[in-house]
């Protein structure tokens, strides 16, 4: 999910790979982050299988474990295939091939180990292709530059010029967001990236803010608040399995599909309720059957 952390430790089993030993301090300066974050990171590499070693006193320093390489002896045909499916996912979204960059540096046999991931493809870019890279591009380079970011931001309430400081690339509910600190709402805010537009580098430069690990629970942001309870036709059945599962509705006495669901967004619901046109009857809230009324009524009027 965090884009900049995945290619700062691939970043460091490269340099370790290419170097008998580094120092953390010297890791620190070339990611530009804390020997905190690179100690971390090397928790994580260890953890993955790779036996890294740390040294301490005058000729210490960072190094990968005598006599291991990165082949088949850490690495199984399956994770090496794991690997190469992440890289292949970023590519989609990047403007430079992580693959290309790097496959190299795991095998020399590189025809042989892309073949493994013939079977799967991962396109995170969505109907963004064009646009996508270009903004993820850009807000990694703020992130890492710690520049504050401008943008024009398209939400249900209309539109609005924003100022945020970067913080975190998020893939999340099938859609890409940018987490960072809103310097009008002065607090922590996610905006999806397909709402964002006229998006700019700044002048203005920040510290980076005590982030607590419970902001980054982004489900928190997503909590149901409309409990939709509705009846469908059987003949939309696929939507509501493609949508939201086998699990989402029950089979009742009329052949129809009772379907109980909960939403976060008022307008988002009601739109994927007209979208099924007469399929749909919705029992609950009686407030939202009222509101689709409504609506149907001003339809009506602009084709009679």
């Amino acid at each position: 999910m965090y884009i900049i952390k995945i290619d700062r430790l691939i970043g460091i089993i490269t340099i370790l790979l290419q170097k008998e030993k580094v120092t953390a301090p010297f890791l620190a300066e070339k990611f530009e982050v804390s020997r905190r974050t690179i100690s971390r990171d090397i928790e994580d590499i260890c953890k993955a299988g790779i036996p890294v070693v740390t040294a301490q006193g005058y000729d210490g320093g960072i190094s990968i474990a005598e006599g291991y390489r990165i082949d088949k002896t850490i690495f199984t045909i399956d994770e090496v295939q794991a690997i190469f499916i992440g890289l292949k996912s970023l590519d989609s979204i990047s403007q430079i091939s992580y693959t290309d960059r790097l496959v190299h540096k795991f095998s020399s046999e590189k025809d042989a180990m892309l073949s493994l991931t013939d079977s799967i493809w991962v396109d995170l870019s969505s109907h963004y292709k064009n646009s996508l890279p270009e903004k993820i591009g850009s807000i990694k380079s703020a992130i890492k530059e710690q520049i504050v970011i401008s943008f024009r931001y398209f939400y249900s309430k209309g539109e609005v010029d924003k100022s945020i400081e970067p913080y975190l690339l998020v893939f999340k509910w099938s859609s890409w967001y940018i987490f960072g600190y809103c310097l009008e709402k002065k607090d922590f805010r996610l905006f999806k990236l397909n709402r964002l537009w006229n998006l700019c580098h700044t002048e203005q430069y920040f510290l980076k803010r005590e982030l607590l690990q419970e902001r980054t629970e982004f489900d928190r942001y997503f909590k149901e608040e409309i409990k939709l309870v509705a009846v469908f036709d059987e003949r939309v059945k696929y939507r509501l399995i493609e949508e939201y599962g086998v699990d989402s509705f029950t089979q009742i006495d009329s052949g129809k599909l009772l379907f109980k669901m909960g939403f976060v967004n008022r307008e988002n619901m009601l739109n994927w309720i007209l979208s099924f046109g007469d399929t749909v009857q919705v029992i609950e809230p009686k407030e939202i059957c009222s509101e689709l009324k409504i609506q149907a009524m001003n339809i009506l009027k602009k084709y009679k």
